[in-house]
């Protein structure tokens, strides 16, 4: 089961230690792929490859802007170039910014959507021709529970909008998709463990728990796990789905 041996994941926005996208990139390598580490942060990309080699896994690391179509077409040519093939793509890269609609200016909304949105966007349109002429594929984009319940937990209205924007892309993308044998589909984490998190005042993080009828954070790896499920082939009759990893924030 969730076999991925032989297979070439991109997880975008991996090279960070503080987020979900090592841990991600580590449970695709711990079942066989081969992952592309894709960031901006050079120095956190060697990281992760070096960590996932430590562990016995396969990457390899390319920097990527996102938010420019120049740089993420120069990466998926060098994955065809080594590789051939593209199976897997993870929209994993975000940014988030805690702000009030009073404070905030047009910059900062144009900066949360140029990666959260229009960088996903880039990603995905660039993978598509390789996905087709396969045919076969799998996309898994990290909404948030933010861009479904209206924020709450971290970031601003902008960064709800640009994570509900992913929702409403996805959907669409799945009928487009689905008759080339590509799936598309997004996990919406909620409050997770991670440095943000433990950034937190313990007024605050109380007052975030209290809303959790789990009572904890979410883990990493247990959000990395609902990732790798939808990205198998057993997962194969799931597509323009959305999967809430929340403890129960938010129940819909």
């Amino acid at each position: 089961m969730l076999e991925f041996e032989g297979q070439v994941v991109i997880v975008t926005g991996s090279g960070s230690p503080k987020g979900i996208g090592r841990t991600i990139a580590a449970t695709f390598a711990g079942q066989g792929a081969t992952v592309v580490i894709a960031d901006i942060n050079e120095a956190g990309i060697q990281d992760t490859v070096d960590y996932i080699t430590s562990i016995g896994g396969k990457a390899f690391g390319i920097p990527v802007n996102i938010t420019e179509k120049a740089s993420v077409d120069n990466m998926v040519s060098a994955i065809m170039d080594k590789y051939g093939r593209i199976d897997v793509l993870i929209n994993n890269a975000g940014v988030s910014q805690k702000v009030t609609v009073e404070d905030m200016t047009l910059e900062d909304i144009k900066r949360i959507f140029n990666v959260n949105m229009f960088g996903l966007f880039l990603c995905t349109q660039a993978v598509l021709e390789p996905m087709k002429k396969a045919g076969y594929g799998r996309i898994v984009s990290l909404s948030s529970v933010s861009g479904k319940r209206g924020g709450g937990i971290f970031g601003g209205a902008h960064y709800s909008a640009s994570k509900a924007a992913v929702l409403g892309f996805s959907k669409n993308l799945a009928r487009e998709i689905s008759p080339y044998g590509i799936t598309t589909n997004c996990v919406c984490p909620g409050l997770i463990n991670t440095e943000i998190w433990k950034s937190l005042p313990k007024e605050d993080a109380d007052k975030v728990i209290d809303g959790i009828p789990m009572g904890r954070p979410g883990e990493t790896q247990e959000v990395a796990n609902a990732i790798v499920f939808l990205a198998s082939r057993e997962a194969s009759y799931i597509t323009g789905e959305e999967i809430d990893i929340n403890g129960g924030s938010h129940m819909d």
